[in-house]
């Protein structure tokens, strides 16, 4: 079956389940389990047999037992740095003893893993399929992931939460951090040790995932067929339900492997089967890829009653509703009569309900937001509002995701000519070659002149996009709005152009 096909059946909102394979693929400088490790321990004693030796001794059924490596390592280290204490790893040191202190006790070891996967750098060339995932976000519910880095909440408008805040959480719009976070290098597990705890303490947070396994769908993304996560989780829900029960087929129905394969563009989704060791032969489906676009761009596409950014946006609501305060609140019926300082959550018929209260400025400030949703009917809007020939406006990538804007082709032309004459009248001093922002920003181009620098190294296509994108996002306060207009509409003609 081909995966939009596939992915079209789903009935409630997906749960991306993301692995190891997921940094790997879009950070340069990630690790796989047995890589960190190694890592690690010949950074330690700048030996590379010396993490072979420790491996030797953890052998497990035909392959190594990576939790047991890892505390053999940590002990190995942390006595290292006990009597080494300004050497090579003194800022660890320096932040043990802080903790210290302050009535913490972190493990040096974590404390050196943190500081690690803090630092990772984006890979070149993944700009397009990381947008793809970002879209793809308002049909997903949430994210459950075993990585320690921070890719997914760097990335997506979702909250991570680690330990026991799992328990305190919405399913909508949450990262499941379950094997820590680099943010609290205390409560990271890798350990055998970290790995009992969690078995012993978390039984509540094992019953809030089964539920949710129970009921979405769930595709698994950076894990292999036979990564022991994915036969954790099958063993958990199958000693729980029946395996031959009908609620079981839906289980399994729901369950997706994205599967990495160098060089493909299948699209056909087939059928695997997973022995569990002590339940079952369980029949999950697979996809063996190279490009996840495809699987982001057929979650993006899915049909459903609501999205999941929607359910998120109410869940907001409801919540401050709850916890009162200065807030305006009014059921209605008659959204005519709605202004913008009321709250409201509108249940009613699609033919009662309608958006409102949109201007240009307000798509420019929510650019990047309505994008990632992609929602059509808010995009469509365009169409209503004035928009004259003297107002920078971004409309190339909002015509992508709404080819049907009527006046689409006339607001480029509008675009194309405001860039053209903003360049064309750029002062010389402000023609200053450059690759990097922060070389602009820290150079000796004048201050009343850099952002026109950073316009005219763009259309140059001197800066990366993905530079550009972060200094967006980040609204500098010394931006005015004219400044962030000029770049927002670059960068939106060039992320068109490159895509």
């Amino acid at each position: 079956m081909d995966i939009e096909d596939f992915i079209s059946e789903f009935r409630n909102h997906p749960v991306l389940f993301m692995g190891t394979g997921i940094s790997l693929r879009y950070y340069d400088n990630s690790y796989t389990w047995d890589g960190l490790l190694a890592h690690i321990s010949e950074e330690l004693s700048g030996d590379k047999e010396k993490y072979l030796d420790i491996k030797s001794k953890c052998e497990r059924e035909g392959g190594y037992d990576y939790a047991k490596i890892a505390s053999e390592l940590e002990k190995r280290f942390n006595e290292v740095l006990e009597i080494d204490r300004y050497g090579k790893f003194s800022k660890v040191n320096d932040e043990f003893y802080k903790g210290m202190t302050l009535g913490k006790n972190i493990s040096r070891f974590k404390i050196y893993l943190s500081q690690l996967l803090s630092g990772l750098n984006e890979r070149p060339g993944v700009e397009h399929e990381i947008n793809c995932l970002k879209s793809a976000c308002k049909n997903v519910s949430s994210i459950i992931t075993t990585n320690y880095d921070r890719f997914c909440e760097s990335n997506l408008d979702f909250t991570p939460l680690v330990g026991n805040d799992i328990l305190l959480s919405s399913p909508y719009g949450s990262i499941y951090k379950i094997h820590g976070c680099v943010t609290q290098p205390e409560r990271v597990i890798i350990t055998t040790t970290d790995y009992e705890r969690f078995n012993n303490k978390y039984e509540l947070i094992r019953a809030q995932l089964l539920s949710i396994f129970m009921h979405n769908p769930i595709v698994f993304l950076g894990y292999s067929i036979s990564d022991e996560n994915i036969k954790s989780i099958l063993r958990t829900i199958f000693s729980y339900v029946d395996v031959n029960s009908p609620e079981a087929e839906k289980v399994k129905d729901n369950f997706l492997l994205v599967e990495y394969e160098p060089g493909s563009n299948s699209r056909e989704v087939v059928e695997h089967d997973i022995d569990i060791e002590g339940i079952s032969i369980i029949r999950i489906n697979k996809i063996k890829t190279d490009d996840f676009s495809i699987v982001y761009e057929s979650i993006s596409n899915l049909s459903l009653p609501v999205s999941a950014m929607d359910v998120r946006k109410v869940q907001n609501v409801v919540k401050q509703i709850a916890e009162g305060g200065e807030i305006r609140v009014k059921i209605a019926d008659d959204f005519d009569r709605l202004s913008n300082s009321d709250m409201v959550v509108a249940i009613g018929s699609s033919q009662s309900t309608k958006y409102a209260h949109k201007d240009a400025s307000d798509f420019i400030a929510d650019y990047f937001s309505n994008l990632e949703t992609g929602d059509k009917s808010l995009i469509s809007l365009i169409d209503d509002i004035k928009i004259t020939k003297s107002v920078y406006f971004p409309i190339y990538r909002y015509s992508r995701v709404c080819p049907s804007l009527k006046n689409s082709e006339m607001l480029k032309e509008y675009q194309d000519n405001k860039l053209s004459k903003a360049i064309e009248s750029m002062p010389e001093a402000a023609q200053s070659e450059a690759f990097k922002i922060l070389d602009i920003l820290e150079g000796d181009v004048p201050q009343s002149l850099k952002v026109s620098c950073i316009l005219w190294n763009s259309e140059r296509e001197n800066i990366k996009l993905i530079d550009l994108e972060e200094l967006l996002k980040d609204k500098p306060s010394w931006f005015s709005s004219t400044d962030y207009r000029k770049l927002l509409c670059s960068y939106d003609r060039r992320f068109v152009n490159l895509s």
